[in-house]
């Protein structure tokens, strides 16, 4: 499938690390918030809920969650990131680990909600990474996964999102692999950056 099609056209990307990392993580903590509402409102997230971010970057949503009430695990690769996620975090609710969505370091069944915001584009593997999404979800749990919306003739850092077709090719992953009511969210836009998201649940209820 070619790279205009799939959702995680920038799987090659290297990573965060260094000064580059330190500036990016700084960027993303001031720049995520909003991401982070939506997620948190498409979730119909409460104090109740168990939030693991992937690919949590600086924490900015795993914060917004815990504000909220949730108990939450931010995962990354880079430690970079955690480094800064861990700096600028207070709260008692969260924890950071080191981890790729492909291999995320949590057992099964511990999650109600996992969300992914700006980060599926970056997966190494959509399905491994959908995978270990069904494995740490309770029955019932919802997963929400959030990206720019960028045009098909997009380059360099205006590229980090999906295009339409990527979108649909996202959600109709999550179909194949059993997840139920998997459907494209497309929230007003409220910045400079249009976003869009993919909403979808593992059978069963939560208990």
């Amino acid at each position: 499938m070619p790279d205009d099609v799939i959702p995680n056209h920038h799987r090659d990307y290297p990573g965060f690390a260094g000064a580059s990392g330190l500036l990016a993580a700084a960027s993303m903590a001031v720049r995520r918030d909003r991401d982070a509402r939506v997620a948190a409102e498409l979730a119909h997230l409460g104090r109740d809920d168990v939030v693991v971010d992937i690919g949590c970057g600086p924490g900015t949503g795993a914060r917004y969650a815990a504000r909220l009430g949730a108990s939450v695990t931010g995962v990354d690769l880079a430690p970079v990131m955690l480094h800064v996620a861990r700096a600028l975090t207070r709260s008692r609710n969260v924890r950071y680990v080191e981890g790729a969505a492909e291999a995320l370091p949590l057992p099964d069944d511990c999650a109600t909600v996992v969300w992914a915001i700006a980060t599926v584009h970056h997966w190494r593997d959509v399905d491994d990474g959908l995978r270990e999404v069904r494995r740490i979800l309770r029955p019932g749990g919802r997963f929400i996964a959030i990206e720019r919306r960028s045009p098909p003739d997009a380059t360099g850092l205006a590229s980090h999102g999906w295009t339409d077709e990527q979108v649909d090719v996202f959600t109709a992953t999550c179909a194949d692999h059993g997840f139920t009511e998997a459907r494209v969210e497309r929230p007003p836009q409220t910045g400079r950056r249009p976003i869009v998201a993919v909403t979808a649940t593992t059978p069963g209820e939560t208990e």
